[in-house]
């Protein structure tokens, strides 16, 4: 059951971080593209906007489907815990913890689960297992 569990983490939040990666590389699924979210990053000091927006659109997306795939699990959980710390960082820091403040509670959370699951393994239903990497001993 726990591979299951795993499965079900790494392609939730996989995917999730697909769909912003896509909103910021490419205004899919109600994103802006990268001139859009390059602008709003540079509008709270975020600078270059468009190359920073670019950048962590390709982290997002590359680490996304690295973490749903399970592979190269420990590579993706450190590209999705860049753009985290980023976010935690640059944007929701300053407004306290939680979400309702729009605070920094779900990047952590976020962060939490890609640590972990980097640190456990992603489990027997990941190419990582089908290739031999990675796996907890």
């Amino acid at each position: 059951m726990m591979d299951l569990g795993l499965l079900l983490i790494r392609v939730v939040v996989g995917a999730l971080f697909i769909g912003h990666g896509a909103q910021k590389l490419f205004g899919l699924f109600g994103g802006y593209g990268p001139k859009g979210t390059g602008g709003w990053m540079e509008s709270v000091g975020i600078k270059p906007g468009v190359a920073m927006a670019i950048f962590a659109g390709v982290l997002e997306l590359a680490g996304g489907t690295l973490f749903a795939a399970g592979l190269l699990t420990p590579v993706a959980a450190l590209l999705i815990a860049l753009t985290m710390v980023g976010a935690i960082v640059k944007v929701h820091g300053p407004n306290g913890l939680w979400a309702t403040a729009n605070g920094y509670e779900y990047p952590l959370v976020l962060l939490a689960v890609v640590i972990g699951v980097a640190l456990i393994g992603a489990g027997e239903h990941s190419l990582d297992a089908v290739f031999g990497l990675f796996q907890a001993k």
